[in-house]
């Protein structure tokens, strides 16, 4: 590659690992890169999770530092989601995620109205653990986000943010900490799934890294340091910017100027 799409790299990392360790749907900033590179779709996304994967490793080790990590939650919701992510990337290793891409988009303006409407909710929480054993309503919807996070990964953030404050009972900056656990260890998986199909180029993926794992650093420091409402218009600005990406709108403005 020329020098500066090193730097492209880098910075187009940095910034998903920004927005997912804050939101989410950072990948949908770094897969168009990797295509664009001359990737093919299957091979970006494989390759895509080396760099979530060390981002997820940085940003769960930070927040374990701050004292906002609830383990035992998090390792408990975490498992029927790696369940659900093992069948979600092997969809993806085959699949055209066009159709998927525009459910997903509709389902986060619904998240949106939700967000807007019920702010209380999502700011203070029920409680900063998980209280008891996970019940079968929760281990249904965190294997619902895991298939979805095994098949694409962008935007998995959001929904596990959503599942963790509104069916788990986290306030936004605790959510955020148990939200990049639970995707460090369903993306061993996923990976390994990739791998095992001969879609990750290494090379490319650990120079992503650099820049996903620099900004989910910075990113954790943000959440704790600004708190639960700076974090709730974050992820509003990342909802809406996300749902018009997926459902098109973009596409749509370029064609019209």
């Amino acid at each position: 590659m020329a020098w500066y799409l090193y730097i492209a790299v880098i910075a187009a990392g940095f910034a998903a690992g920004f927005i997912n360790t804050l939101a989410g749907s950072g990948s949908l900033i770094t897969l168009p890169v990797l295509i664009f590179l001359g990737l093919p779709p299957n091979v970006a996304n494989g390759t895509n999770r080396v760099a979530i994967l060390i981002q997820n490793i940085v940003t769960t080790d930070s927040f374990r530092r701050q004292s906002v990590l609830d383990w035992r939650g998090g390792l408990q919701l975490a498992a029927p989601a790696i369940v659900g992510s093992l069948i979600g990337a092997q969809i993806a290793v085959n699949l055209n995620e066009e159709m998927m891409r525009r459910a997903i988009g509709v389902l986060m303006i619904v998240m949106l109205v939700v967000i807007l409407v019920n702010p209380k909710r999502w700011l203070h929480g029920k409680s900063p653990v998980l209280v008891g054993n996970i019940t079968w309503k929760q281990a249904l919807i965190f294997f619902g986000i895991g298939i979805y996070g095994g098949f694409i990964q962008a935007g998995v953030g959001i929904f596990l943010l959503a599942g963790l404050v509104l069916g788990a009972g986290y306030d936004l900056v605790r959510a955020n900490a148990v939200k990049v656990l639970i995707v460090l260890v369903f993306t061993i998986f996923a990976l390994g799934v990739f791998l095992f199909n001969g879609q990750v180029v290494w090379s490319i993926g650990l120079l992503l890294a650099v820049g996903n794992a620099s900004g989910g650093w910075v990113a954790s420091r943000m959440a704790v340091e600004r708190g639960a409402e700076f974090v709730r218009w974050l992820l509003i600005a990342v909802i809406i910017v996300s749902a018009a990406k997926l459902l098109g709108a973009f596409d749509w403005l370029g064609q019209l100027f």
